[in-house]
């Protein structure tokens, strides 16, 4: 009985310790926009793409011209990009759904 009891218990522990796992390695990050415009279709990411920190994600056209309103806060690969060319955006607005890397 108490043999069968540890069994599950350790059974139960694993499942947990895997769940967690999965849920760490499956986190996107949220790359919000720092500014209001227009999206700029040519410097708009491409899901699958790999970044680095600092790279330009998201390009918007404001009132002093084309300015990058999403810069990469993370090492990663592009896996959602939520807006399209010519969408008008506001800041702090989720435009970009990064994966991050280990380094």
């Amino acid at each position: 009985m108490l043999r069968k009891r540890n069994i599950l218990l350790i059974t139960a522990v694993l499942l947990i310790a895997l769940a967690a796992w999965v849920s760490a390695a499956t986190h996107l990050v949220d790359q919000r926009s720092v500014l209001s415009g227009k999206v700029v279709a040519k410097s708009l990411a491409v899901p699958g793409t790999s970044v680095r920190e600092g790279d330009v994600l998201v390009v918007v056209d404001s009132i002093t011209g084309p300015v990058p309103a999403v810069r990469s806060t993370a090492d990663g690969i592009v896996r959602e990009v939520l807006v399209s060319a010519g969408d008008a955006v506001q800041a702090g607005e989720v435009l970009v759904r990064l994966e991050p890397v280990s380094k």
